[in-house]
């Protein structure tokens, strides 16, 4: 995997992330749950970067080498990374400003 492909994925995946972890905190609002929204953040940002790696590699037929395994989870956690410095940290710190 290049750089040009892992920008790319990760930044599909951060979006995809995002989408997702709104829906599912919105979701969980309404059914009045109490969640902590980093651990939201987490379970869905590792789910979408190893599962969207591994269906990258399946629909390209990159073979499951042991450095490709590797990659697998750096993307999770590169896609956990980038989701916990999104949304909720620029929403966080307009809500402290006012």
């Amino acid at each position: 995997m290049n750089i040009t492909t892992f920008l790319f994925l990760l930044t599909s995946f951060a979006v995809l992330t995002a989408v997702v972890t709104e829906a599912v905190k919105k979701f969980l609002d309404e059914q009045h749950v109490h969640y902590a929204s980093n651990i939201v953040v987490l379970i869905i940002a590792l789910l979408v970067g190893c599962g969207g790696t591994v269906l990258y590699y399946i629909s390209t037929g990159i073979p499951f080498t042991a450095l490709n395994i590797t990659y697998i989870p750096l993307m999770g956690i590169a896609n956990w990374i980038g989701a916990m410095v999104g949304y909720d940290k620029v929403k966080q710190a307009i809500e402290q400003l006012r």
